[in-house]
């Protein structure tokens, strides 16, 4: 059987202890903050914890990272995540990151989440996947938009941040 969490360009592996400082430079990068809906830093301690927590199966986590790999030189660029896994309804949550900043404007997201979305409907049999993406976010917007997702809500004034209050776009990805 082919390893579908691949491309010719990239791979999607689970988390490694061996990861946790790059893991600590993106989580703490306060520019990440606002899309991933967090207000303070975290700890080396908190995410070795949650890397040995990804060894459990997603049903009993109801969450998945996977780390996104560049083949041309197996260095990890970023993270994609399904989270929300809800498997009586058949769907989860994406959210995705290119950690590297070297790495952006590459292809790579667009590469990661064709994958994922393989995945999830050849593997885990989801229905449906969906995103929560700021207004601000336009490039996340027009990346979940070319791969099919379309904008199936808003909420108005949703994401505040210390400049103004933003509309946050709720997303779906019908697998079947």
């Amino acid at each position: 059987m082919e390893n579908i969490l691949q491309n010719d360009n990239i791979y999607l592996r689970a988390m490694e202890p061996a990861d946790i400082d790059l893991l600590y430079k993106w989580e703490n990068m306060p520019e990440n903050w606002l899309v991933s809906n967090t207000f303070n830093p975290f700890s080396k301690y908190t995410l070795e914890k949650f890397i040995d927590a990804s060894t459990k199966d997603i049903y009993e986590t109801r969450q998945l990272r996977l780390m996104i790999i560049d083949k041309s030189n197996e260095q990890a660029i970023g993270a994609i995540d399904l989270f929300d896994f809800d498997p009586f309804h058949l769907r989860a949550g994406v959210g995705i990151l290119i950690g590297e900043k070297n790495a952006r404007k590459k292809g790579y997201a667009s590469e990661a989440l064709e994958v994922l979305i393989s995945y999830a409907g050849k593997i885990l049999l989801l229905k449906q996947l969906y995103c929560n993406i700021g207004e601000n976010n336009q490039e996340s917007l027009k990346l979940f938009i070319e791969k099919s997702f379309i904008i199936t809500g808003q909420k108005k004034d949703w994401i505040k941040t210390n400049k103004a209050y933003l509309t946050e776009y709720f997303l779906q990805l019908q697998l079947f």
